[in-house]
């Protein structure tokens, strides 16, 4: 008779620890979707980039709330920039100290901190596998094929999008910009690739419904399934 009940018993304790990990994790994604940026922030994007309209700030918020789902949903793991617009803004929410430190303890259970935006380089294996979990991530979100891309998540097509002076222009796929000697573009192709530092780090995250990873990229913080964990960049 006792081995009967133990078996539902252990049966519901795995199904627990499956889906409240899960369950944490939905919720962090629902508040970063739905939170409210604290007041000023976009008027003081659009006062350093001037001439923003409130459309094209509401669009960069949009594309940093990417950003930070795609950190939540890799399992907190080291992520980089790839947009120099979302970084703006995301550089202006850090000085809204008490605002952000709440909104990173609600969303992450830890403090995320910040990273500048960066483009794939030769020799920054750190700062490639960062990019490519972001890209994988957001090509995720965005239901978008992030091995053979035939456009950008949102997040990666800000800065041309909003023509960012200095920003990062990516293209889905450049090999006929290449052919053309258009060599100024980042190409979503290359994230797959590894002629950058000789492997593709960052690509080979799980996705597992926890948000946990099986990367090789070291972990700043861990999954969901416990206490709160610790940030994401340097």
């Amino acid at each position: 008779m006792i081995g009967l009940v133990a078996l539902p018993l252990a049966t519901i304790l795995i199904a627990a620890a499956l889906f409240v990990p899960t369950y944490r994790r939905l919720q962090r994604a629902e508040y970063i979707r739905t939170y409210e940026w604290p007041p000023g922030l976009l008027d003081k994007l659009a006062a350093h980039h001037r001439g923003f309209t409130r459309k094209e700030s509401a669009l960069v918020a949009q594309g940093l709330r990417q950003f930070f789902l795609a950190y939540l949903n890799s399992g907190r793991v080291y992520v980089a920039m790839p947009s120099q617009v979302a970084d703006d803004l995301w550089h202006e929410f850090i000085l809204y100290t008490r605002a952000y430190q709440a909104f990173c303890q609600e969303a992450f259970c830890g403090f995320l901190h910040h990273t500048p935006a960066v483009a794939l380089a030769q020799g920054r294996k750190k700062d490639n596998a960062g990019l490519r979990r972001v890209w994988l991530y957001c090509c995720r979100l965005d239901g978008i094929n992030p091995v053979k891309p035939t456009r950008l998540p949102l997040l990666f097509a800000l800065d041309t999008k909003l023509n960012i002076p200095g920003g990062y222009r990516y293209e889905p796929d450049c090999a006929q910009l290449r052919r053309n000697g258009d060599a100024g573009s980042q190409c979503g192709g290359d994230f797959s690739s590894s002629s950058y530092d000789g492997g593709t780090d960052g690509m080979g995250d799980s996705g597992r419904s926890d948000g946990g990873s099986s990367d090789s990229g070291s972990s700043d913080g861990g999954g969901d399934g416990g206490g709160c964990g610790g940030g994401g960049g340097d």
